[in-house]
């Protein structure tokens, strides 16, 4: 009986401290799962009067940021300046991307329902907020969303890219215009629809709509890219413009190389063409121009004429001077005036 009654204690046992050690694992995960889905904020207490505080807790963030806590007013739908930009507090996370800082408790500009809003300052743009309640502050329904509220701005911009083999032989020069734009309005921009031209001297540009996947909500900014083409050919000084709507929102001055294999090319093809034709007009009339009648005497060649000049003697030997026999002198007996021997007929 004793042994019986020792399993049903030692099973509950043994669950309960499986149950604690699953418990122990579990709690790494879940901040881990919690870390993998972004950034997160928390607030305590979730309701506070003006002149007190509340202290904002997070984690998941990126280790050794810089961020910046405001309390803003109809959830911040209309940037930052529905938010107590005078009055926000500046944190910097730790090495495990967490952080803990009091913040001041503020009429924010605009109407309830607020949020406290945190948001990096440098580096990769992330944000979070959390509901929040400002005691005695007035409560509104939220505006409703209407088009043509978003005001976009452009803080900076370039264009990007460098001329190729083909633009040097008038290929048409392209760049990629790079501007930094952010949102001013009250309401997000969703897929804006740019204007991109390029003018020349005074001549007005030609425009081209450029149209960015994306949504820009109030108070973000992004980078946006918009490709560029000019006319084949085409050099000199230009200026790039990027227009939203009827704003002009930046001027981008260009300026384009001249394509001197163009040039070159024309110059080669100006004296080849020429030698060309000439070439052609000297064997055409080699062909048809009439050739003399053949003698029946051979014509002396120059070989000939030179061996002849070469046999003619010298004008100081003469006929009598010629190199020879030498010639008996007058006084001297001949061959047939010779005595004859005694003794000879």
């Amino acid at each position: 009986m004793k042994r019986h009654s020792a399993h049903p204690s030692a099973a509950p046992a043994a669950l309960f401290v499986l149950a604690l050690l699953l418990g122990t694992l579990a709690v790494p995960f879940t901040g881990r799962a919690a870390a993998a889905d972004g950034p997160t904020v928390a607030v305590s207490p979730r309701e506070a009067g003006t002149g007190g505080s509340t202290t904002v807790t997070g984690r998941g963030w990126r280790p050794r940021a810089l961020l910046t806590l405001l309390i803003c007013g109809q959830n911040m739908i209309g940037g930052t300046d529905s938010c107590a930009n005078s009055d926000g507090r500046a944190v910097t996370t730790g090495a495990d991307g967490t952080f803990r800082r009091k913040l001041p408790v503020v009429d924010p500009p605009k109407p309830c329902p607020c949020v406290v809003h945190v948001a990096t300052v440098t580096g990769d743009a992330a944000a979070a907020d959390v509901a929040f309640r400002v005691a005695g502050h007035p409560v509104k329904p939220l505006p409703t969303e209407r088009t043509g509220g978003e005001r976009l701005s452009v803080l900076s911009a370039r264009l990007d890219g460098s001329s190729g083999p083909l633009t040097w032989f008038g290929a048409p020069p392209r760049r990629t215009l790079v501007v930094t734009v952010a949102n001013l309005g009250s309401t997000p921009a969703r897929d804006p629809v740019f204007r991109v031209g390029a003018s020349h001297g005074v001549f007005a540009p030609s425009w081209e709509e450029r149209q960015w996947r994306g949504t820009l909500e109030p108070g973000k900014k992004a980078q946006v890219k918009l490709a560029v083409e000019l006319s084949a050919g085409a050099h000199g000084d230009y200026v790039v413009s990027l227009k939203y709507g009827r704003t002009l929102l930046v001027e981008q001055p260009w300026t384009v190389g001249r394509p001197w294999g163009v040039t070159f090319f024309w110059i080669l093809l100006c004296v080849v063409i020429p030698a060309a034709v000439f070439r052609i007009g000297m064997a055409v009339v080699d062909k048809v121009r009439p050739r003399p009648a053949v003698s029946a005497a051979p014509a002396r060649t120059a070989p000939t004429r030179r061996r002849a000049r070469d046999a003619t003697p010298l004008p100081w030997f003469t006929p009598d001077t010629l190199p020879g026999p030498q010639t008996q002198h007058p006084s001297a007996p001949s061959e047939n005036n010779r005595p004859t021997p005694k003794g000879s007929t």
